[in-house]
Parts: structure tokens; C-alpha cells; sequence
């Protein structure tokens, strides 16, 4: 059974290539190169994917080489591939099927392929033939030094130059295959095409993450129409507006935000790069500015007793929230994830969604069942801790949950204590976690310390676990007087 890639590599020697409908993208995606980052030890093909009519669902092809990988140069090698996905693209449109047998239908299309060949030109191409001459025998003869060898003259050599009528080679006129400039009418406007790369991160990301693409999309294409109106298509977006727009975005904001909205802009992009809709990702190639890292400051053991003794008297459900933080080491985000599933009272544990982990599992101590009120009748499937109570009905997004459990510790403790921005939620982990540390390497050594460590808070490695250490400057040294006096 002959192949589509039989017939493609046919197609690309012979050069016949036909216009016709790309409306209609059904039974198989648009044939894609992949150019191994440009190495070329490794090989290039063209890849494609297409419905199985079994299954009904779109199934990955087998790649397409061709002699591709022969050439040794990228020009070359990226040329015949265009070349081959230009010509694969149009063989599935006219009906070309992997599944089916394709030889019938190539050859009744053969002749319409090349039908729009320019007139032949016949160029006869004489054949000159030589009669075949047998050499004169040499004849051996034995002599002596004073004999001479005579040898006949041979006769002239007989040379007889017919020319017989042959075949005319056909010399079609090369085919134009330039593709025209002007190709509007395929671009996509800066709206379709954020909104084409949103649609491909939407099962990829988070909706958090996919809500920050979308405003963040949003904000671009407003600043767009407004600097650069003659800026309608994607394609259109240069390293040199992507650079005005994140300094526009800086003056505004901090150097952190101007980063994390490259970043969201940068993956959007990339969407757009991949599928052939712009040629190249501008964004990633703009610099990435130094940005001062946020510090969360540790509470001193006067100022902690005071907030935990203040709030139980005026908010105990804050309390719990932040007995979280502060004695499972667990982040603002995490605790609120939580479900009255997540806590498993007779192994003493507990199941949440972590930063670095879809699953993680962590010891309940002692320290929060002292203070964690009766669960075992509450719905299973409600959220453990909520604005109401414990195990009540809060049917909102996670990071609202996060941000409405800050503005009410700004609004109960941070007011009340006269509390600065260097101090949040966070802070009573990073408080915790200092404490339990210098408690622990008094009797051990460092590295036995963060050993212990590193199995309670959660972290994945130990240059992970120093890292966190030595930002929240949790080991000091001792007194070192006596060795400078």
C-alpha cells in the first residue's frame, strides 16, 4: 500500500503543486516541523495528526523525513520541509487518507496536478556513436641486441558519426511556487489571537494563572490600540513595543509585577510562536529586571504571645487558621484549601494540595488536637476553615479564601498591633520554623538539625531547606567575642 510519504516525497520532485480550500480542518491537524532546537546530529521531520475512524479521535501520524535529514546545513534542510509540509497539507485536503489505501486516487488526480504546466519545449538531443576498431595484433618476435623490431603500420583508425532520431526530452517551465506577500487575509487580529492562546493554556495552567493570562492580555492590546493603532495584527508586535510596554508597566508598578506580567505575556506568546501564527517570540527575548524579594520579618516572642492571647478572645476562627501556619509549618494558601476530609483524626494526619506537590501528607501534632474542635459530624466535603466557623459551606476560589483571611488579619490584628507591611501571615511560619530549628541543632549538629527539619516542613531537598534557612536568617552564630579580643 503506498504511503502518504511515498507520495509526498513524488510530490516534492516533481514540484506540481495545486492551490485549493483550507477552510475545512476536520479529520486532521496542520502538518508541523520540528526542528530538534536546530541541532542537526538529531533528525528534522514533518508531524501531523489525523482522525482514526475507528476511535474518532485525532491520532499522531508517522513523521516524515524524506531526505531531509541528508543535508547538512539548516537553510537547506528547513527549506524541503516546508516544502513537504506545504505539499502534505494539500494532499489531505483533496482526500488523502493514512487509513486507507491512496494509489487510485493519486494517479486519477496525476494528470490535473500538472495540468497547469506552461507549453513544452522539445529539444532534440543527438547521440553520437563509434564504430567499435579491433587494435592491430602486436606480434612478439625474439631478436637480439643488434635486431631491430619492425612492426606494420596500422592503418588509420575508422571513425563513423551517426546521428539517430530519439525521443524528445519535455523540459517543463518551472513552476512559480513564491507564495504572494500580501497574506492579510490569514492573520489574526490581536484579540483572536490572545484569545486562540488562551484557549490552548486553559487545561494546561490554573484558573488562577489562566485569569492573570486573561487580564493581563487585556491590559496589552488596550495599551496597543492606544500607542501603536496601526498595530491590528499579532505578527505585528515587535521586541521594540513589547520593551515600551513592560516600561510603561514599570513606571506603575514595582520591578517584581513588571516581571511576573513579561512572564504572563512571554507564555502567551509562545502559544502564538508554536502554531505558526507569529514568527517569533518577542517577549522572551526582553531582559528580566532585579527585583527585591518580599521579606516577611519573624514576630519576637513578646509580640506573639500578645496576638495569640488577643485572639482568643476576639476571633478564634482566625486563631485556628494561623495555629495552622504556625504549628503544622503549613502556607497561608494551603490551610485554605483544606476540607474536613483532608483531616484524618485516627492516623493523626492530614492530605493537602502543596506548592511543590499535588498531594502531600503531614503529621497532625498534638499541639492543634488540643485545639481543634470536634469534626468527626460535619459534611466531609466542606471547607475546614471558613469566615463562619469550622466546616462550614464556603463556595468561593482559593485565592479569594487566601486574600479574605489577610485583609481580616490586617483589619483584627495588624491595626491593633500597630504591625508594619514587613509583617504577615507568612511571618508566623517563618517564626515557627527559626524556633524549632535553634531548638533543635542544641543538641545536635547542623546538618542532623536540618535533617529533622526538612522531614516537618515539607521541603523537598536539603539545598531547598538552606536556601529557606539562610533567607529568614534562622541559624546564627554564637558569641564570638572571645575570639577577636
Amino acid at each position: 500500500m503506498q504511503t502518504l510519504n511515498d507520495f509526498l516525497i513524488f510530490e516534492h520532485e516533481n514540484k506540481c503543486f495545486l492551490e485549493h480550500d483550507l477552510s475545512h480542518k476536520k479529520t486532521f491537524s496542520p502538518p508541523k516541523i520540528y526542528l530538534a532546537n536546530g541541532d542537526l546530529n538529531r533528525r528534522w521531520y514533518v508531524y501531523f495528526s489525523f482522525r482514526n475512524p475507528k476511535t474518532g479521535k485525532l491520532e499522531r501520524q508517522k513523521n516524515i523525513y524524506g531526505i531531509a535529514n541528508k543535508l547538512r546545513t539548516k537553510t537547506d534542510r528547513l527549506n524541503i520541509l516546508n516544502h513537504y509540509k506545504k505539499s502534505l497539507h494539500r494532499l489531505l485536503k483533496e482526500g488523502y487518507d493514512p487509513y486507507k489505501d491512496n494509489l487510485d486516487r493519486f494517479l486519477a488526480n496525476k494528470p490535473k496536478a500538472c495540468s497547469n504546466m506552461s507549453p513544452k519545449k522539445i529539444v532534440p538531443a543527438p547521440i553520437i556513436e563509434k564504430e567499435k576498431v579491433t587494435p592491430y595484433p602486436f606480434i612478439k618476435r625474439s631478436v637480439s641486441t643488434t635486431q631491430v623490431l619492425e612492426v606494420p603500420k596500422a592503418e588509420p583508425l575508422k571513425v563513423i558519426s551517426t546521428v539517430k532520431e530519439v525521443e524528445p526530452i519535455i523540459v517543463p517551465e518551472p513552476i512559480n511556487t513564491v507564495e504572494p506577500e500580501n497574506k492579510d487575509e490569514t492573520k489574526m487580529s490581536l484579540r483572536e489571537a490572545f484569545d486562540f492562546a488562551l484557549t490552548m493554556k486553559e487545561k494546561l495552567v490554573k484558573p488562577r494563572t489562566l485569569q492573570d493570562y486573561r487580564n493581563r492580555s487585556k491590559v496589552f492590546i488596550k495599551w496597543l490600540n492606544e500607542e501603536y493603532p496601526n498595530v491590528i495584527h499579532a505578527n505585528q508586535i515587535t521586541r521594540k513595543i513589547s520593551m515600551d510596554f513592560l516600561n510603561h508597566h514599570l513606571i506603575k508598578n514595582t520591578p517584581r509585577s513588571r516581571n511576573n506580567c513579561r512572564v504572563d505575556l512571554s507564555s502567551m506568546m509562545q502559544v502564538l510562536e508554536d502554531n505558526e501564527i507569529i514568527p517569533v517570540n518577542v517577549i522572551r527575548k526582553t531582559p528580566v529586571l532585579k527585583a527585591k524579594p518580599e521579606r516577611h520579618k519573624r514576630y519576637n516572642p513578646k509580640t506573639l504571645e500578645a496576638i495569640f492571647e488577643y485572639l482568643k478572645k476576639e476571633d478564634p476562627t482566625l486563631l485556628l487558621y494561623i495555629q495552622f501556619i504556625s504549628y503544622n509549618f503549613m502556607r497561608p494558601i494551603e490551610v485554605c484549601r483544606l476540607k474536613v476530609k483532608d483531616l484524618n483524626l485516627e492516623t493523626k494526619t492530614l492530605s493537602f494540595q502543596a506548592k511543590n506537590s499535588p498531594l502531600k501528607t503531614k503529621i497532625i501534632p498534638e499541639i492543634i488536637l488540643d485545639v481543634l474542635p470536634d469534626i468527626s459530624k460535619l459534611p466531609k466535603e466542606n471547607a475546614l476553615i471558613t469566615p463562619d466557623g469550622i466546616g462550614k459551606v464556603w463556595d468561593t476560589q482559593t485565592d479569594n479564601k487566601r486574600d479574605y483571611f489577610s485583609k481580616r488579619f490586617k483589619k483584627i490584628v495588624k491595626t491593633k498591633f500597630n504591625l508594619g507591611t514587613d509583617y504577615g501571615l507568612y511571618s508566623f511560619r517563618h517564626t515557627f520554623i527559626t524556633k524549632l530549628y535553634r531548638k533543635l541543632v542544641e543538641n545536635s549538629s547542623p546538618f542532623e538539625a536540618k535533617s529533622v527539619l526538612m522531614n516537618i516542613t515539607g521541603h523537598t531537598s536539603m539545598v531547598a531547606l538552606e536556601k529557606y534557612l539562610r533567607d529568614i536568617d534562622a541559624h546564627l552564630p554564637t558569641d564570638y567575642s572571645d575570639l577577636i579580643r
